[in-house]
């Protein structure tokens, strides 16, 4: 096997921000044992910082692009964390995921930088692959009914609507409606640092036909 390339470590300025207080929230909700899959791990900085504060926890990261891949694989090598599995090629609008069952999913700050087929398929393979009770937990800025979105994230969404079309802050309410369509249910919502939200929703056991959760 080929030893990762140390000098291949990305780093995210905001990543060193968050990570301690998604972390806080985060963590006290993932099961007891089991594997965590993170989804869009980007640099690798926040699955490792987990697996650092839940060595009872085995993580696997992912992302659908090969530097990133690279970074994560650095990182993981750098911190020497047997705990977090080498990142998986996986993108989240995909049909087939390259993973099977797993306890908790994680997907931090790629709903709003990525097309909504991306979030789409998040519900998809998250619905599908965690058990009853188990959480899917997404953190970034939203916008939400009722609720004035912040003249910082008004001036985000425009940079990144600027950047490609496809992206830009979704709404909270469009995003729970596809959730339910997969069984998972919006169970909390806590305001974060900077104007973000961490959501956490909960996959109930049944679906009803128009794609409501049924408890």
């Amino acid at each position: 096997m080929t030893e990762p390339d140390l000098d291949a470590r990305r780093s995210a300025p905001a990543t060193l921000k968050n990570r301690g207080p998604i972390g806080d929230l985060l963590l006290p909700l993932l099961p007891r044992a089991g594997t965590v899959l993170e989804i869009a791990s980007g640099t690798g900085e926040h699955v490792v910082h987990f697996a650092r504060r839940a060595p009872h926890l085995l993580f696997q990261p992912s992302d659908p692009s090969p530097a990133a891949r690279a970074s994560i694989a650095a990182w993981t090598a750098a911190e020497g964390l047997a705990n977090v599995r080498a990142p998986l090629a996986l993108d989240a609008a995909g049909e087939e995921w390259p993973v099977g069952k797993v306890d908790a999913v994680v997907c931090i700050n790629m709903i709003h930088i990525s097309p909504w087929e991306a979030t789409v398929g998040l519900m998809r393979g998250a619905g599908a692959r965690l058990p009853a009770d188990g959480i899917l937990f997404t953190y970034g800025a939203y916008v939400r009914d009722g609720v004035e979105t912040a003249p910082s994230n008004v001036a985000f969404d425009a940079d990144l609507r600027r950047q490609d079309p496809r992206f830009g802050l979704r709404h909270l309410a469009e995003v729970t409606g596809e959730a339910a369509k997969h069984g998972l249910a919006l169970a909390r919502v806590e305001e974060m640092p900077a104007n973000n939200l961490s959501l956490v929703f909960r996959k109930v056991a049944t679906v009803s036909p128009r794609g409501v959760p049924v408890p």
